[in-house]
């Protein structure tokens, strides 16, 4: 297959996000297939993405190149009132050269948030998420139950995607094993539907 990496393209305000993007990327890679971290700055008040070219630490800003050559998505978000961050929703809103010309049918896509409490509108947040993926024709994948840390988690993880819930003091700043093994799964599950969906082609 000409594209060989999942991307796996966040925004994360306060670190729960990123902790999840990197298990989501363990998963991608322990099944084979290169993961590809990319974040988005975050966006001024008058909506224009303010911040410089190249952030100061962490994984580099996504360009609309790297969404078009992935062979497999994961998109993350923290919760905004049980829907995604507006930095994530503005760089998708660049992306309809690539609706238009179809460049992302068929490659299969998850999702993945974070929240302080653990019913901050996870579930809405990952839900609105899938929304624009739908309409690029990706297909959707979320966590089986045959994931077993999904019965088991007390903290994130729901079988829509990943989740991690940080605490609103923050004392859950570090992702549970819970969280981590079903993160894992997501992009464990991304890589090989994608490759199982590039040789179907």
């Amino acid at each position: 297959m000409s594209e060989d990496y999942v991307l796996i393209l966040y925004y994360s305000r306060t670190g729960g996000v990123a902790r999840l993007a990197q298990q989501v990327a363990r998963g991608v890679e322990g099944a084979g297939l290169q993961a590809r971290l990319r974040t988005v700055p975050p966006v001024s008040p008058d909506h224009e993405a303010s911040a410089p070219p190249v952030p100061d630490s962490g994984a580099p800003y996504a360009t609309l190149d790297d969404l078009a050559g992935c062979a497999g998505l994961a998109l993350g978000s923290p919760t905004r009132f049980g829907n995604m961050a507006a930095p994530l929703k503005y760089f998708l809103d660049q992306s309809s050269d690539l609706w238009m010309s179809g460049a992302l049918i068929g490659r299969p896509a998850g999702v993945f948030t974070a929240s302080a409490s653990l019913h901050g509108g996870q579930e809405s947040t990952l839900l609105s998420m899938m929304l624009p993926l739908l309409h690029h024709g990706m297909v959707l994948a979320g966590v089986p139950y045959s994931e077993a840390a999904l019965t088991r988690t007390t903290g994130g993880g729901t079988p829509y995607g990943a989740s991690h819930v940080s605490g609103s003091d923050g004392r859950l700043q570090e992702t549970s094993d819970d969280e981590n093994a079903i993160a894992k799964a997501l992009g464990r599950r991304l890589a090989t539907l994608a490759r199982r969906l590039a040789a179907a082609d």
